[in-house]
């Protein structure tokens, strides 16, 4: 099992985001992302997608795992992009309340990787429970640790965390900050 990188672009400029799927501060750079690969060029830059699960996000781990299959599947990286869009789009349906309450409280997993395949329209149950997804979930982990990632979204931009750019910024200050 081979989970495509979530990565866009072919320049020699690295923007790495580090998003927590239903942050709402991860879905406002999600959705800058494409502009951000316009404005500045797939030539000139490469955009990488790290996840950031944060256990105050009750389902993050569920969540992160379902866009981690989704690379797995047909489609790659584009069928992950499917399933982070149709979050981004629900969100509200994928978290709590204060993070502690809600109708969320009686969601199981299961219903919320089903919400997520009638969202996107993709079948990511079995891709899912596949045991060797666990190393690419694992990756993501380990990665924005030794990288002192604590919060989403966070921005690195050729290995360097950017504490200067958030997700409220113009794509145009990200742009210039890439050079």
């Amino acid at each position: 099992m081979h989970s495509e990188a979530l990565s866009w672009g072919h320049g020699p400029r690295l923007f790495e985001v580090f998003l927590e799927p239903t942050c709402p501060f991860s879905v406002k750079a999600f959705f800058k992302l494409d502009e951000l690969l316009a404005q500045a060029g797939e030539d000139r830059v490469t955009v990488k997608i790290r996840l950031q699960s944060q256990p105050w996000h009750m389902f993050s781990g569920v969540i992160v795992r379902c866009i981690l299959a989704a690379a797995t599947l047909e489609g790659g990286k584009q069928s992950a992009k499917a399933v982070m869009t149709a979050v981004a789009s629900h969100r509200e349906e994928f978290e709590f309340e204060h993070h502690a309450t809600g109708p969320n409280m009686d969601a199981t997993p299961n219903d919320i990787i089903a919400r997520i395949e009638r969202y996107s329209g993709l079948a990511l149950a079995e891709a899912f429970a596949n045991p060797e997804l666990e190393q690419a979930v694992k990756w993501h982990a380990k990665y924005a640790r030794q990288n002192g990632i604590h919060v989403s979204p966070t921005f690195m931009i050729d290995g360097l965390v950017q504490p200067g750019l958030s997700s409220g910024d113009p794509v145009s200050k990200w742009v210039a900050e890439i050079g």
